[in-house]
C-alpha cells in the first residue's frame, strides 16, 4: 500500500514514519513538506520516497491509497478534504481540526467520499487505556460518577511565540494540544456518552510577557519574542454527560513545580488512576479490607498499533475508534469550553 506523510515534523518523525516503516504491508511514496530541507531530509534518512512540497502532487498520484495528515492545525481540515475527495484515505493528527465548524466540514467530506477518515487519539489503541475501559465494561468498578482530568506542568509552553502559541494556526493552547488526549480517554473508556453541558474557563497569563518568561522546557523550538502568544496556557472546565461528570484541570504552565498528567476513574465500586502515557493503579476493598495493585502487562507502542489498524481498515472496511464519527464529539466538548470561557457561562450542547 503505497503511502504519503504531508508535514515531517516532530509527530511524523517520532510516530507516522517510523510505524510506517515497520509495516511490511506500507511503502512511503512521498514526504511532504512546505519546507524542502524537512522533507529531502526525511528521504535522506529514512532511504526512501520522494521529496515534494505541494500536497497536491501527492494527491493526483492514482498510486496514493493513505496519507497521514501531521501539519500544523490551521491546514489540517483543507489537506483532509482535499485528500478524501481526490479518493485517499485519511489519518489525520489530533486535533481534527482548530475549530468544530472545520471538523465538521471535514466529517462531511468523509461521508460524501467513504474514504476512511481517522483522527490521531493515538490513546485509543493505548493497552492501558483499553484495559481500563475493559475494567469498566465489566462493571468492576461500579457506577462512574466522576471522572477527574489533569495535566499540568510547570512552565512547559511549545515554542512560545510560534505556531503552538499562535491561535490563528493551533486554534488554542493547552486544551487543544494537550486537553484532547485527555477528553478522549475518557469519552472512550466510558462509551462515548452524550454531553450535555460544559462551562470553562481558559487563561492566558503564563506566557503573555514572552520575554521575561522564565521556563523549564521549551519542546517545539526555541522562543520567538517576535511572533505571537493569544492561546490558553491553563484551564479548568466541568462537563456534565449522561454518564458521569468530569472535571478539566489543565496547563501547559502552571506556577506549581510538579507535573500532574494522570485521570481517575471514581466509581462506586472501585476507582483507577492513569498514569498518562503510562500504567494505571486499581483502588477497591476485598474482604473487609482496602485494596490497591497494579496490573502488569507489555505495554506496546500505541502509535504502531494506530498505524496498523489504519492500514488494516482501509483492506477491510472496520470502522475504528478513531473514525471522525466517534470522536468529533471531543472536538465539540473543546469548541464548547473556548465558547463557555469566552460568554462566561454554560453552554448546552
Amino acid at each position: 500500500m503505497k503511502v504519503a506523510v504531508i508535514g515531517c515534523g516532530t509527530i511524523a518523525n517520532a510516530a507516522h514514519i517510523p510505524a510506517y516503516l515497520n509495516n511490511p504491508e506500507a511503502e512511503i511514496k512521498y514526504f511532504c513538506d512546505i519546507i524542502p530541507e524537512r522533507a529531502e531530509k526525511a528521504v535522506k534518512d529514512y532511504g526512501c520516497g520522494t521529496a515534494v512540497v505541494d500536497y497536491h502532487e501527492v494527491l493526483n498520484d492514482p498510486e496514493i491509497t493513505a496519507v497521514s495528515v501531521c501539519t500544523p492545525n490551521n491546514v489540517h481540515a483543507q489537506i483532509a478534504i482535499d485528500a478524501l475527495r481526490a479518493g485517499k484515505n485519511v489519518l489525520c493528527e489530533k486535533p481534527a481540526a482548530r475549530v468544530y465548524s472545520e471538523a465538521l466540514e471535514m466529517q462531511k467530506a468523509q461521508h460524501e467520499s467513504g474514504k476512511v477518515l481517522n483522527i490521531g487519539v493515538v490513546n485509543r489503541f493505548n493497552d492501558s487505556v483499553n484495559r481500563i475501559r475493559q475494567y469498566i465494561r465489566e462493571g468492576k468498578l461500579g457506577e462512574i460518577h466522576h471522572v477527574y482530568v489533569s495535566f499540568r506542568a510547570h512552565r512547559s509552553i511549545p515554542g512560545l511565540g510560534g505556531a503552538f502559541t499562535t491561535k490563528a494556526i493551533a486554534g488554542g493552547g493547552a486544551l487543544i494540544d494537550w486537553g484532547v488526549h485527555y477528553l478522549d480517554i475518557v469519552m472512550y473508556c466510558c462509551g462515548d456518552p452524550t454531553v450535555k453541558t460544559v462551562t470553562g474557563e481558559t487563561f492566558c497569563k503564563l506566557g503573555k510577557d514572552m520575554e521575561n518568561y522564565v521556563y523549564t522546557d521549551m519542546w517545539a523550538g526555541p522562543p520567538k519574542y517576535d511572533g505571537v502568544y493569544d492561546v490558553d496556557d491553563s484551564v479548568t472546565a466541568l462537563i456534565r454527560t449522561e454518564g458521569p461528570v468530569i472535571t478539566v484541570n489543565g496547563a501547559w504552565a502552571q506556577n506549581i513545580g510538579e507535573a500532574e498528567q494522570y485521570i481517575d476513574f471514581m466509581g462506586d465500586k472501585g476507582g483507577i488512576r492513569l498514569h498518562y502515557g503510562k500504567d494505571f493503579d486499581v483502588y477497591t476493598t476485598e474482604n473487609g479490607a482496602l485494596v490497591k495493585y497494579t496490573p502488569q502487562f507489555q505495554m506496546r507502542d500505541h502509535f504502531q498499533n494506530e498505524i496498523d489498524a489504519f492500514l488494516r481498515c482501509i483492506k477491510t472496511g472496520e470502522k475504528l475508534p478513531s473514525h471522525i464519527d466517534t470522536v468529533i464529539v471531543t472536538a465539540e466538548m473543546m469548541q464548547a469550553i473556548y465558547d463557555s470561557a469566552e460568554q462566561h457561562r454554560e453552554i448546552t450542547l
